[in-house]
Order: C-alpha cells, then structure tokens, then sequence
C-alpha cells in the first residue's frame, strides 16, 4: 500500500469519493497502520520573530507587511529551554522551533540554535527546527546537535506557488528537504489551505510530497490563518469540509506518516476537528499562540482528548 508513484488521475479519484466513503477508507487505513486512540502534542514556538525578508503573502512575519508583529531577535538559552520545559510538563512529546529566517547562516544565531537543539534534546523530547533554507552542511551540524526534525512545508502546489511567493522557488523548497534527507533528519513537509488554491492545487501539492522518493514522517495541513497587513488579509480559509478531505487524502496516499492538524484549529469546534481524527490526524499543536497566530487553549484540547478518549503518543515512537 505504500507507493511513490501516484498519479495525478489516481489523487483525483481519491480526493473526489463521496465524502463519508472517502473518511471511511482513511479511517480504515489509519487503523492499518497507526493506533486510531494516539495523537502526538506538539509544541511550536517562535525563537526569533518578525523582519522576514520573504514575501510569502499569507505570513505576518515578513517585514514588508505592516502587521502587529513586533520583530524580537533570537530567544537565549534559558528562555527556550525553560519553554520547552513547560512544553513538556503540559504533555508535549514535540517540541518546535521557528525562526523568520529566509536562510540559517553560519555564524553566532545558528550556533546558539544548535545549543538549544543539544538542550531540548537532553531532556528527551522530539526537537524539530524550522528555520528556512538549509544546506547539507548544515543539516549535518544539526543533526550532530541532535536534531529530530526539520520542518520545511512546500505551501501549495507548484503551479499556485509563484502566486504566493516570489522571493523563492518550489525547487528552493525541495533541495532544503533533500539536504534534511540526506542528514537523516526527520522530513515534516505539508502545506497550507486557503491560499486561493485550487482544488488541482490541492491535489497537485498531496502528489509532491506522496511522490517524495521517501514520504515525509510528519505532513502538517495547514488552515489559513487571515493576518491583517498580509496581502492574503482578506481571503477566506478553507472550510471543515476541504480541510478533512484534504486530511483523508493525505492518509491514504502516505499511510505511514504523521497527519498533523495544524494551523486554523481556533475556528474549528470540538466536532469539525474530531472529523480530522477520524480521517487520519493524528497530531496537534498544543499552546495558546503558535507562532504568531492564536491557538486553542490546552485546556480546550484536554476536554476534547478525555471526550474522544484520545491518549497523547510518545516521544520517538517512530524508532521503538
């Protein structure tokens, strides 16, 4: 069941089924090959903020929007560690972090990453990183350091892509996830609906990353977060119903891989996100802000765990 080589008529037939039968054979798949009761908390947090030389147009973090993002330089040690902490002792077994970075460069700020990466390692959580292009060199040094994860979405499809970004290319995203492959560094890549995309966008975007030569471990799908000043300001998000259908897409094409449930859970009720369990989500981001946009709170989240009697997955499940 597990292939790289969908076609794009293939994705079509899959995406388009009635939409019961569609979350039934996800459902079905999930319960193949991942335990339906399991969904990893992660913890995402912003370590250095704002002044963003990109211009990706849904994000508030670029400094040629005027947001109310206020641009922080890089968190030190201490603070990151002690968040981390709190991550952990909340039941995140994932721990995050994202820098506005277009690039990591070689100098003082990556190094003091690689520290926290070596800290937040030590205490026995998953660490992933999101911090732009990447080489091969720098892969290596994180994950030398110990880094678990790194996080790189492609956003949309490659045709939608030059409508949203033009400050880099589909295949600059591609090479930074080849280089986090070729370190053996965990591959978290999805993308993010409510762009103006297409429902072919959408498609097109589930046959890159099921198409990978190795499906990425973590698939995060993304609902637009509307951010005043961004260009994406008025656009609206995807409905509950192309978020699940996206969700039990991406179950079916890559049944091994983690379906995190990301971006836009604020304006999802307790009954719209357990649809998204039910078609194959199985990980969510825990925390009152992720990034710079606002998320439910953790209490919010332990309700609905104790109602669906869903138990928090472990740190490094995958390597046990």
């Amino acid at each position: 069941m597990i292939k790289n080589n969908w076609t794009r008529p293939e994705i079509e037939a899959i995406y388009n089924l009635p939409f019961m039968e569609l979350v039934f054979q996800a459902a079905t798949i999930h319960r193949q090959f991942n335990d339906p009761q399991e969904v990893q908390i992660s913890t995402l947090l912003s370590i250095k903020t704002g002044g963003c030389p990109e211009d990706c147009s849904y994000c508030s973090q670029a400094a040629r929007y005027h947001t109310d993002v206020k641009v922080q330089k890089l968190m030190e040690l201490d603070e990151v560690l002690a968040a981390a902490d709190r991550a952990k002792n909340a039941g995140s077994s994932r721990f995050c972090m994202g820098a506005a970075w277009r690039e990591v460069r070689d100098n003082k700020d990556f190094d003091k990453v690689l520290d926290m990466v070596r800290g937040v390692n030590d205490m026995g959580m998953e660490v992933c990183c999101t911090l732009g292009m990447l080489s091969e060199s720098q892969a290596e040094k994180l994950k030398n350091a110990g880094l678990y994860a790194y996080n790189h979405n492609i956003d949309t499809s490659e045709e939608h892509y030059q409508d949203v970004i033009s400050t880099r290319t589909f295949d600059d995203r591609l090479q930074t996830i080849n280089h986090v492959r070729k370190a053996k560094i965990s591959v978290c890549s999805g993308g993010i609906l409510g762009l103006g995309e297409t429902d072919q966008d959408r498609i097109g975007m589930l046959q890159t990353l099921a198409n990978m030569p190795q499906h990425p471990d973590s698939v995060p799908i993304n609902n637009l977060v509307p951010i005043a000043g961004t260009p994406l300001e008025g656009q609206n998000p995807a409905t509950i119903w192309d978020m699940v259908r996206t969700i039990a897409t991406a179950r079916i094409l890559m049944p091994k891989s983690m379906v995190r449930l990301s971006a836009g859970r604020l304006d999802m009720s307790h009954e719209g996100q357990t649809l998204c369990f039910m078609a194959g989500a199985n990980s969510i981001f825990s925390g009152d802000v992720l990034l710079t946009t606002p998320n439910p709170k953790v209490s919010s989240d332990q309700e609905l765990f104790q109602i669906l009697s869903i138990k928090p997955r472990e740190a490094f499940k995958s390597q046990v």
